[in-house]
């Protein structure tokens, strides 16, 4: 298998269905990749399913996640690219701290333990989550308005609304927990080992107008490899909120992680 044949698995986030990265698995698979986009365990395969059936994914955290994932990885030919989006880039990070990938993209990825920084647009942006200590356990919905502002706060309006008929789904609370009490937990799911110098390299991506998890948040993520002498590296998107992977522009940062890969040879 040649490196251009390499797989790709994209893991998407809160709040979005794996089908959002459907125009990243077509140009990954023009560019000669071999790319996947599983949803998370018990997801409908649909938008409207997933809607209809939001209590299958209740109650799930961050490890439930990640497990499935990595059982999917073990299914591959060989060790893949990751590219999460979120809470997805959270999990990649981990598995690729794992040494289960060949390289990761980490996209606006959800806090890690040790990330100190609470922006209060990232506090406003997890309320419909986390103001009821009752939805642990329970799968949330965003309504359109939670969704302008959490993710679709760099596009127009009409844009935000046509994004959130489209691809929103109800998402399990019980992650945005963990990772609020990360920094207060010895044994946090939030963990990922930022230590490991022999994984494969990691590209962490940031919007610079994300409200849900703001560029303060991923530099510091940033920072938390520092004792690693593995790669990893920042590139940050100006007039970017959390939908740049969905957007209008989304090509533009898939195009960015396509050169990135090129350039290391995967």
């Amino acid at each position: 298998m040649t490196a251009h044949q390499r797989p790709v698995v994209f893991i998407h986030g809160l709040w979005l269905h794996a089908t959002s990265w459907d125009p990243w698995v077509e140009l990954f698979r023009e560019a000669g990749y071999a790319p996947v986009a599983p949803g998370w365990p018990r997801e409908a395969d649909t938008v409207e399913a997933a809607r209809e059936r939001a209590d299958d994914v209740a109650g799930l955290g961050i490890d439930d996640v990640t497990n499935h994932y990595a059982a999917i990885i073990e299914g591959l030919p060989e060790a893949p690219v990751l590219v999460g989006h979120s809470f997805g880039g959270l999990i990649a990070e981990k598995l690729l701290g794992q040494g289960k990938a060949a390289a990761a993209v980490a996209i606006d990825p959800a806090q890690i333990k040790g990330v100190l920084p609470l922006p209060l647009a990232q506090l406003r942006s997890g309320l419909p989550a986390l103001g009821n200590p009752a939805n642990r356990n329970r799968a949330v919905s965003l309504t359109a308005k939670e969704f302008r502002f959490g993710f679709g706060n760099a596009v127009s309006e009409e844009e935000s609304d046509a994004l959130f008929e489209r691809w929103t789904i109800p998402s399990p609370a019980r992650p945005l927990f963990q990772a609020a009490a990360a920094n207060f937990s010895l044994h946090s799911e939030a963990a990922v080992d930022t230590d490991n110098s022999t994984r494969g390299p990691l590209l962490l991506i940031s919007g610079l107008e994300d409200h849900t998890v703001p560029d303060v948040v991923t530099r510091s993520t940033l920072k938390q490899y520092r004792s690693s002498t593995a790669l990893t590296e920042l590139k940050q998107f100006e007039g970017r909120g959390h939908s740049l992977t969905i957007d209008d522009g989304w090509s533009e940062v898939a195009k960015a992680v396509l050169g990135w890969l090129d350039e290391r040879g995967l």
